[in-house]
């Protein structure tokens, strides 16, 4: 917590706003009280202040006003409500005007300076955030990928120091990493760019309709060959072919890409004269191309032949100073006019998670929580899959102490007749439940 958090309380009742000013002071807040609201609206200005505690019933004007101006003069201070048991109601209808959360009276010091450090945590996330999204404004250096991991940018510049070249590439990373971005920013970078750029799954074809896909066949080559047609690489003549998958070429087609490789040169299938086209080759692997090569699926001289240059992409684990940036990106590209935040709940489960769909799997589940909560909602725990709501410690089959208690909470609610009786078998307040459903995104 930063010791020079700046924090706003409104109270107009003097033993409470002593209290508060008391608690937050040692630990390690600046604060100004005040008993008038008015008077504190005098005071805020943008930046100012990071927190603000707000009583709900006060005059002249309520808390609902008062936090309805801060919203105004100041949108990026986190705003708290201070209530009275019994409000609940008025604290939601204060949490969906912006608040980040309410504290109940009565509550002790301990009490408060927990919930205040918790309250300057999510206002430091929202302020990373804010600096995040400020930078995404700015040009990317790489066009189209989104990176600040050393190790990326590392390949990224080794894939523009080539990219003018004629080697051949081979880009080998896990699935959802970017292959296929990495291979179109080495195309766009290079004197290539204003020619085709033709991309080729090798899985998604058989031996000979991949061949025929390359290489372009003639009339009556084969049953259902009825005209003459161009292959991949005599459309892309002058541009780039991206075989993605390289692994997974057939060896009797591989000794035909072979000497494509190393002359240029090519027949079509059906076809005795010979072809050539000036194309640079881009291939990626999901896997290690050297593991193939141990195991007998992938030829040496071809295998030679592709790793000219190996451009090695991290999985985003081991990128985690990338995630609330792509989070970021994503969040803007599904929701421009009103992009949605996430819960502090939602962001906890995002940063534990492994991902190992890697950063296609970011998009999916921000384009799928974006429509579930609505464009410009609040992204919650319930509008996230389930694989990331019950992810697993250590890999163990242990479930974390929060996935138990968030199970056993969803249980008890499925089986009782309302919030009041399901409180009563938990044995926790109906103001607890309600922070916990919120937490867990349990609905009723």
């Amino acid at each position: 917590m930063n010791p020079q958090r700046k924090v706003l309380v409104v109270d107009d009742e003097a033993n409470i706003l002593k209290t508060l000013t008391i608690g937050l002071e040692a630990a390690g807040f600046s604060v100004d009280g005040f008993l008038n609201p008015c008077d504190a609206l005098d005071h805020v200005e943008n930046g100012k202040y990071d927190i603000a505690f707000i009583d709900l019933m006060m005059q002249p004007i309520d808390g609902m006003q008062v936090l309805k101006e801060i919203r105004t003069k100041s949108p990026l201070t986190t705003s708290v409500m201070i209530t009275a048991h019994g409000s609940i109601d008025s604290a939601v209808e204060a949490m969906k005007s912006g608040a980040f959360d309410f504290l109940q009276k009565p509550f002790d010091l301990k009490e408060l300076q927990v919930f205040a450090t918790k309250v300057s945590e999510h206002h430091e996330l929202q302020e990373e955030i804010v600096a995040l999204r400020r930078q995404l404004a700015q040009r990317q250096p790489y066009e189209g990928i989104i990176t600040r991991n050393p190790v990326m940018r590392q390949q990224l510049d080794l894939a523009r120091q080539i990219a003018d070249s004629q080697l051949t590439v081979l880009i080998e990373g896990e699935s959802g990493t970017g292959k296929e971005l990495v291979a179109q920013f080495i195309h766009s970078e290079s004197g290539r760019k204003e020619k085709p750029f033709i991309i080729v799954n090798c899985a998604a074809l058989s031996e000979h309709l991949l061949e025929s896909e390359l290489f372009g066949h003639v009339k009556g080559a084969f049953t259902g060959a009825i005209k003459d047609r161009e292959g991949r690489f005599e459309i892309a003549d002058g541009g780039t072919v991206f075989l993605d998958e390289i692994g997974e070429i057939p060896l009797g087609s591989q000794v035909k890409l072979l000497r494509f490789l190393q002359d240029r040169e090519f027949e079509r299938v059906g076809e005795s004269g010979t072809r050539k086209v000036d194309v640079r080759l881009i291939a990626a692997t999901n896997r290690k191309l050297s593991d193939s090569l141990r195991e007998g699926s992938v030829r040496e001289d071809l295998y030679y032949r592709l790793n000219q240059v190996r451009i090695s992409l991290p999985p985003l684990r081991e990128r985690p100073e990338d995630l609330l940036l792509l989070v970021q990106h994503f969040l803007k590209e599904f929701s421009p006019e009103n992009i949605p935040q996430l819960a502090p709940e939602a962001l906890k489960l995002f940063t534990a998670y492994s991902w190992p769909g890697n950063v296609r799997e970011v998009k999916n589940v921000i384009e799928r929580a974006v429509l579930l909560a609505k464009q410009g909602g609040i992204i919650e725990p319930a509008h996230l899959p389930p694989e990331i709501l019950t992810q697993e410690s250590g890999g163990k089959g242990l479930l974390s102490l929060e996935a138990v208690e968030r199970q056993h909470i969803a249980r008890v609610l499925q089986v009782v007749k309302d919030l009041d009786e399901a409180a009563r078998v938990l044995e926790i307040d109906p103001a607890t439940l309600w922070r916990k459903r919120k937490k867990y995104g349990i609905s009723d």
